[in-house]
């Protein structure tokens, strides 16, 4: 804590000691400035970078500046995912600070956010998007990522923070239309659509489309994507808006959990060319059909209203094998394989609403939001594990060669002998789950002085689980209520520059992310608690040209039951420090950068004490950078660099993910105003890394050079 305190009051220093310079945007398209400070006009349209886009759903839900959130966060909008070349998640969170990715077995975007690994963080508009797979970024204006703990806003979890992905919408008034192809030298392709019609002069439809084609550097990988996402705006009257949107999604792909580590407990690079798997198992699908509808409202020039629905209906199948145990010194030459297949179908219904009010108390200003949600969830899943005659069990032997010997689930083992698998004859569990959830939040955004700005706020959640365990013809629930508070305090020693510090919570009950189970037989637990103290400065020191930094220090509070007494409870208390730093913006006309470095500490804590042991997936530095040179008014280079130390793939930190540094570039050259063609390459250098793992004998083999081909034609 002395430590943390020490570095709140070097960043004030700091921030006291920079020179002044004019008030600019951060780092995008769009220079707004407000012309009477006194005042928040909520009937403003969106200011790329400024300002979160305020006329529509988005992460904070106020109309409130960058420079004035006491948070960290990073905002990447639709041109710049573009210009990177970016297809995934992943793509996005290599170039962010403080984030790097997780396997997420192969199936599934598992973001690490400032070591804490999260698979259901995500958010599609504010709203919640908790089910487990690779989300694409064919309809997005924008991706939003804030860090630390987000309960206010967004209820449980988010212990490390959110990613929140804001969708096109309809445009009145205009008509366009813009088509993106692609082509890698792998065979990869895609093929995206971005329709907008001016139906009336109060309404418009809008659709975006995808299709892509999937491979890449390992054996058998396939598959591919669909995604349809219509929708429509309506201007009720010059106060009322209301947004529709249809999605349907559609994906297949071949699953590849990677390679084991060896003695040295570090990949086998010997073995990076061996896909362990079957080539017509390992696999996973999802159909998903989203439906959301959100209404504006402007009461007043003072009150504005925002009201969302949303219903989403998942049906999901996951199939694999997988390297689940290797002997380098006494077995070389062979490795265990395990497996399971795994359904999820799952509904989520969510209604949301909250009002955004403005006054003024004597000399003081505020902005106050306050909402209420509620979330009902049904979610079937089961999962059979793998079944081999020969061993009667889900563990089976066989030699390391490629390819491994197993197709359709029929195989040779490591002894020579037929081993067949069944799907359906070990059933590892079977629950029905129904959760309820009801939540108030308020908060404050107090405008003290000219200089210093206040945020308070609380949420409350109710959290109400029922599981029936199929197996055992058992029914077990638990209701869990929270309250999760929020201060911000925002010190602004000129118009372009902020120093902040915060405190904020939230919570993750027992039934973990994806409800499968209420923890055993503790159900009785408490959630586990996370609260976040953050120190951070804004500066916007250049037209375009912003610099932020923040230290910070996570602590989760964890019960567990007592070794010595069952009826009472142990608090273990662990946490994970750092500090990030993002430079982003045009330092010259001609050039722009993107820029973040990030240090993470941390230690495992259990019932003794520190133990010594580094919390896993924990890089304690990360680096990036991305330069784009505008070399003619026609052509445009690129050039970038991903830097991640070595961390532990497990928590025993006996398998380590080596560093690794990868070279990317790109060209980009506008035939017209209309039509550019751009090339984007992938590890320039070819240099074999792992990007990140999922177990000690899952580690990811990443993609060795690769050159994407893509045009951009607007129309």
């Amino acid at each position: 804590m002395a430590r943390f305190i020490f570095c709140l009051f070097s960043v004030a220093a700091l921030s006291l000691a920079v020179p002044g310079s004019s008030l600019v945007a951060q780092t995008h398209e769009k220079d707004v400035q407000d012309e009477n400070p006194e005042t928040v006009d909520l009937e403003q349209v969106e200011v790329v970078g400024k300002v979160l886009y305020i006329d529509r759903v988005n992460a904070l839900k106020t109309p409130t500046p960058i420079i004035d959130v006491p948070q960290s966060l990073s905002i990447m909008t639709a041109d710049e995912i573009t210009d990177l070349g970016f297809t995934s998640v992943g793509d996005i969170v290599n170039y962010l600070p403080g984030l790097n990715s997780s396997q997420g077995e192969g199936h599934r975007d598992a973001v690490v956010f400032r070591g804490v690994r999260s698979t259901a963080d995500f958010f599609i508009d504010g709203i919640r998007d908790d089910v487990q797979y690779y989300r694409p970024l064919y309809n997005l204006e924008q991706v939003e990522i804030l860090r630390g703990p987000n309960a206010l806003f967004f209820g449980r979890g988010g212990a490390g923070g959110v990613l929140n992905r804001v969708t096109k919408k309809g445009v009145i008034g205009e008509t366009f239309s813009g088509i993106q192809g692609s082509l890698d030298s792998f065979g990869g392709s895609g093929l995206q659509l971005d329709s907008n019609f001016s139906t009336t002069e109060n309404s418009a439809f809008r659709i975006n489309a995808m299709y892509e084609q999937l491979e890449n550097h390992r054996d058998f990988f396939d598959g591919d994507r669909i995604g349809i996402n219509p929708t429509a705006k309506f201007e009720l009257n010059p106060d009322t808006t209301l947004d529709l949107s249809y999605e349907y999604v559609d994906h297949e792909r071949f699953i590849d959990r990677g390679i084991p580590t060896g003695s040295d407990g570090r990949p086998v690079e010997a073995f990076r060319h061996v896909v362990f798997g079957d080539p017509e198992l390992n696999k996973t699908t999802l159909e998903a059909h989203l439906l959301r509808a959100t209404l504006q409202h402007d009461f007043s020039d003072n009150l504005k209203g925002v009201f969302s629905a949303f219903y989403g209906d998942y049906d999901k199948f996951y199939q694999n094998f997988y390297v689940s145990g290797y002997d380098p010194v006494n077995t070389p030459n062979v490795v265990t394989l395990d497996g399971y297949v795994d359904t999820t179908q799952r509904e989520n219904l969510i209604l949301s609403g909250n009002l955004v009010g403005e006054f003024s108390t004597g000399n003081t200003n505020h902005t106050i939001v306050a909402g209420t949600e509620f979330i009902d969830t049904s979610s079937d899943q089961d999962r059979f594990n793998a079944f081999w005659d020969t061993t009667m069990d889900d563990n089976e032997i066989f030699s390391v060669i490629r390819p491994i010997m197993l197709r359709g689930g029929v195989g040779t083992n490591a002894n020579g002998v037929t081993t067949t698998n069944s799907f359906s004859t070990d059933l590892n569990d079977d629950t029905r789950v129904d959760i309820d959830v009801f939540s108030f939040y308020i908060q404050d955004e107090i405008e003290l002085s000219e200089q210093l700005d206040l945020v308070v706020g609380a949420r409350f959640d109710s959290f109400d689980i029922e599981v029936f365990n199929v197996p055992a013809n058992e029914t077990r629930s638990r209701k869990d209520e929270e309250t999760s508070p929020r201060l911000g305090l925002i010190f602004k020693p000129q118009e372009n520059i902020s120093v902040y510090g915060s405190y904020s919570e939230t919570f993750l009950p027992r039934s973990g992310e994806q409800f499968a189970n209420i923890n055993g037989n503790n159900n009785q637990l408490d959630p586990n608690t996370f609260t976040n103290l953050e120190a951070g400065l804004k500066w916007d020191f250049q037209p375009g040209l912003s610099l932020t930094a923040a230290v910070f220090e996570i602590e989760q509070s964890s019960p567990q039951v007592s070794d010595n007494d069952p009826e009472t409870l142990d608090v273990i208390d662990s946490e994970i420090t750092g500090f990030e730093v993002q430079l982003q913006g045009q330092v010259t006309d001609r050039w722009s950068i993107y820029a973040s470095y990030s240090n993470l500490d941390g230690e495992q804590v259990n019932r003794s004490g520190p133990t010594g042991l580094r919390p896993r997936e924990l890089p304690e530095n990360m680096f990036s950078i991305w330069n784009n040179f505008q070399a003619t008014d026609k052509l445009g280079l690129g050039l970038g660099l991903i830097y991640q130390d070595e961390s532990f793939i497990n928590n025993g930190n006996t398998a380590i993910l080596p560093s690794y540094t990868r070279v990317d570039a790109a060209a980009y050259y506008d035939l017209s105003e209309q039509l550019r063609i751009q090339l984007n390459i992938e590890n320039l250098t070819d240099e074999l890394y792992f990007p990140n793992s999922h177990s000690t004998h899952q580690a990811t083999v990443g993609a060795p050079f690769n050159a994407r081909m893509s045009f951009n034609w607007k129309f």
